[in-house]
């Protein structure tokens, strides 16, 4: 009986953040170009030590990433079609290049690099498990049976990222213990816990996610949790890989739109923020709650803020333009 109502709230919760946005005004609140934040916010402890052990600097790996987007014309130009083909700015998609290249990795000298790399991990052999037990085989427990009803790869795996969160993360279930961590780490990076892989550094759990965006709208084959490499294979193939980040975006900006009532597609920073930190639904309804408080004590609405990733996005903005 526990168990069903801890569905039933999940399943409750999910519903609320994907269907029943709150009423806003018809006329959305444009968030206007820039930072909202005078100096960078702090970077992540993580990511200084990363780029420290790499003998680089975030300097030195925006400059590289910059560089290949000034250098390659046939990547600017996939980068732009795939923006009017999702129908945002292709400054949304160079940004969430720049932050991951700048504070997650190296970016590769060529794009050719990406391709290479898409066939060595298109070789069969992945698989989405953890500690023996194959990802689809645990979305067969009764935990998860609720999320079954629903239609649509985003709204079916946000429902299951929600019961791990709510029933397994840190927790003993049945006998075993599951670490305090996110679902993708545990489940979908079989090589190493939090590592992203491509152009867009993107994990396979929002690929998962967007795969029935991706597939109307790019017509790329739908993507299975069952095979691993053509996950792999989509996130690291540049061709591909593009309409999953402007996939993830385009849903950033309806999903602020529709729930917190902001229009952000004229900030690139805010968009790369979102790229970055993830879950923006569920953070489109908790600044929406947060601006319903404000103004019955008749404060003005808080705008969305960036991150440190984001920051850096409207701090290059010009640099980022000038591309385009």
């Amino acid at each position: 009986m526990v168990r069903r109502h801890l569905t039933h709230l999940i399943c409750a919760t999910l519903c609320l953040v994907l269907l029943a946005a709150p009423a806003v005004s018809a006329k959305l609140i444009t968030v206007p170009e820039g930072n909202r934040n005078t100096s960078q916010p702090p970077v992540p402890g993580a990511s200084v030590k990363r780029t420290k052990q790499t003998k680089s600097s975030f300097d030195r790996k925006y400059e590289k990433i910059h560089a290949l987007l000034k250098r390659d014309r046939k990547l600017r130009s996939k980068i732009a079609k795939v923006a009017g083909t999702y129908g945002i700015d292709p400054l949304h998609i160079a940004g969430a290049l720049v932050g991951e290249h700048t504070y997650n990795v190296d970016a590769y000298d060529r794009l050719q690099s990406y391709y290479v790399k898409a066939l060595a991990y298109a070789t069969g052999g992945i698989d989405f498990s953890y500690g023996g037990e194959d990802v689809d085989d645990f979305i067969q427990r009764s935990e998860f049976d609720e999320c079954q009803t629903l239609a649509g790869s985003f709204a079916l795996w946000t429902c299951r990222e929600l019961v791990w969160e709510k029933t397994f993360r840190g927790k003993r279930v049945g006998g075993k213990k599951y670490p305090n961590n996110r679902f993708s780490a545990v489940f979908f990076q079989p090589f190493y816990a939090g590592q992203t892989f491509g152009l867009g550094q993107l994990n396979p759990l929002t690929a998962l996610k967007h795969t029935d965006a991706v597939n109307r709208i790019s017509g790329h084959r739908k993507l299975s949790h069952r095979k691993g490499e053509d996950v792999y294979k989509a996130i690291m193939n540049p061709d591909i890989t593009l309409a999953y980040v402007a996939a993830a975006l385009r849903h950033s900006i309806d999903v602020y739109g529709s729930i917190a009532g902001f229009d952000i597609s004229n900030n690139p920073g805010i968009t790369a923020t979102l790229y970055n930190v993830g879950n923006p639904d569920l953070r489109a309804r908790t600044l929406a709650r947060k601006n319903r408080q404000r103004k019955a004590k008749g404060q003005k609405p808080s705008l969305p803020q960036e991150n440190y990733y984001g920051w850096l996005v409207n701090d290059k903005i010009d640099d980022l333009r000038a591309l385009f």
